[in-house]
């Protein structure tokens, strides 16, 4: 994700943040604008509505960012916004939306109006799961906003069940069906992530990374199925009409043992149980793509890799430039910033944060996912208009 700056005093402010710590100023972003907005309260504060703070004398405009209309902020500073209710309520939502005469003052944001089932908030850790996989449900929703997936013509986008197990029921499963997508909430808990981790002797799990794999199975649905692309993807994927309740049995019926060669064509172990998952897996490989190159490129990100064979110098891609850049550009700059990463993260005594090597044939799925979304990119989705020029790879 790209870096962001308070627009009253420029300090930097992160996408998670409810305030800017230096100066105070309330912050929410707002999907339009495609920015951490800082806001103050416009008139009456019973009236629940917010106004852009202007930037500090002799500061300047922090950022010029645009809305889908075109219209700039500096162009329309009438304009006012309204806190997600989620915020209001409960303070897990730090979204704003830009308010209209049809607006309610219990409205919610574009991520959270997509939560249709909540667990129990009466019970204190069931309402700071829900804080924590908010947070990731909105970093998932950036990744669609910048990629122009988030509002495709026809569809509503999925719904999210959030739900926590019961004493004498059925354990909750996470999973994807006709658009709902159910999370179990225990998977905001550091602890049982691990714990199943480990039992299902995975090298990765993380509750983004559950949200990344299960929205995949709804742009399957949105773009592949619906899409007339299904010819392509079975000579990719394999044939997705094969019994995929007993691919699921016969898969966990071999771990921990998987297919001894299911790196030679995928992005994990799991996505060898069967083409659905060999799909939603390698869609969330894509956006850890698309995620890490857009951070890598904010902070001016150029890796030299020595080596006595000549040194190889590399800087980051845009990977929401339009036009799209090429698959193969993003794929260049990927390979020394996970290198990158990941020695950085064993000099600090911690395990790989991205333990894959993709093969040649996982990469062409991955270019599959790659050109399906370019291809349904609405040329009209808000994009901050202050970037670094466009570079590739070298």
């Amino acid at each position: 994700m790209r870096l962001f700056h308070c627009g009253h005093c420029g300090s930097l402010v992160f996408f998670e943040s409810f305030q800017c710590v230096h100066c105070g100023s309330t912050l929410a972003f707002v999907r339009e604008h495609v920015d951490m907005l800082a806001l103050q309260p416009a008139g009456d504060e019973a009236d629940g509505l917010w106004e852009r703070r202007a930037p500090r004398p002799g500061l300047g405009a922090v950022h010029e960012s645009t809305s889908d209309s075109g219209v700039s902020q500096t162009e329309a500073p009438y304009l006012r916004y309204r806190m997600c209710a989620n915020r209001t309520k409960h303070q897990v939502c730090n979204f704003a939306l830009i308010d209209t005469p049809d607006t309610p003052q219990d409205a919610l944001c574009p991520a959270c109006v997509h939560t249709r089932v909540l667990p129990d908030l009466s019970d204190p850790a069931n309402l700071r799961r829900w804080s924590v996989i908010e947070a990731a449900k909105r970093r998932l929703y950036y990744i669609d906003i910048r990629l122009g997936i988030d509002r495709l013509p026809g569809e509503t986008g999925p719904i999210f069940e959030f739900l926590a197990d019961v004493p004498g029921s059925m354990p909750v499963l996470t999973g994807h069906a006709s658009g709902v997508i159910t999370l179990n909430i225990s998977e905001a808990d550091d602890d049982e992530r691990v714990r199943r981790r480990v039992a299902f002797h995975e090298p990765y799990r993380t509750l983004l990374g559950h949200l990344r794999h299960e929205i995949g199975h709804y742009f399957w649905d949105v773009l592949v199925a619906r899409g007339n692309r299904l010819e392509l993807f079975r000579e990719l994927f394999g044939d997705e009409r094969i019994d995929y309740g007993q691919a699921l049995l016969d898969y966990y019926a071999r771990t921990p043992i998987p297919d001894p060669l299911w790196q030679d064509s995928h992005v994990s172990a799991y996505a060898t149980a069967h083409p659905w998952e060999d799909w939603a897996e390698t869609w969330a490989h894509y956006l850890h793509m698309v995620d890490l190159l857009e951070s890598a490129r904010s902070f001016d990100t150029r890796i030299s890799v020595p080596s006595p064979l000549g040194d190889q110098h590399f800087t980051m891609v845009d990977p929401f430039a339009m036009p799209p850049p090429s698959f193969d550009s993003m794929l260049s700059a990927l390979v020394p910033a996970t290198l990158l990463l990941n020695s950085l993260t064993r000099s600090l005594g911690q395990i790989d944060a991205y333990p894959f090597a993709l093969s040649l044939a996982a990469q062409r799925k991955m270019r599959f996912v790659h050109e399906v979304i370019s291809e349904r990119r609405i040329t009209t989705a808000p994009a901050p208009q202050q970037a670094p020029p466009d570079a590739a790879a070298g």
